[in-house]
């Protein structure tokens, strides 16, 4: 079977149990309890603002172990990305789809939710 034609174990099974063995997409990134934290913290920056793990930390109020617990998942799925030649490492919200489609989505729901 091709990859484009494969289907997702969650869809052949469709259950909750298959879909956490299995996460994709939005539940890949939510099944950990402090990322949707770290980007509402991240969505509420000013456009190429700079940051490291302490900064982000503080500004989601969470530690800096959390950031350091996460910080590769959200480069990995391009929620944020390094800033070149920096030390310590620093690093901006990712120009990618995936963020405008969060930065979309945010705003979707907060004018839904007035």
């Amino acid at each position: 079977m091709s990859e484009s034609t494969r289907t997702h174990p969650a869809e052949e099974k469709d259950t909750k149990e298959a879909r956490l063995e299995n996460p994709t997409g939005v539940l890949h990134l939510f099944q950990h309890k402090s990322v949707p934290i770290l980007i509402d913290a991240i969505l509420t920056l000013p456009p190429g603002r700079e940051f490291n793990k302490t900064e982000l930390a503080d500004h989601a109020g969470v530690t800096r172990q959390t950031v350091s617990n996460y910080i590769d998942l959200l480069l990995e799925t391009e929620i944020v990305e390094e800033v070149p030649n920096t030390s310590p490492r620093r690093y901006r919200v990712a120009k990618s789809e995936a963020v405008k489609e969060l930065f979309e989505l945010n705003s979707a729901l907060n004018v839904a939710g007035e």
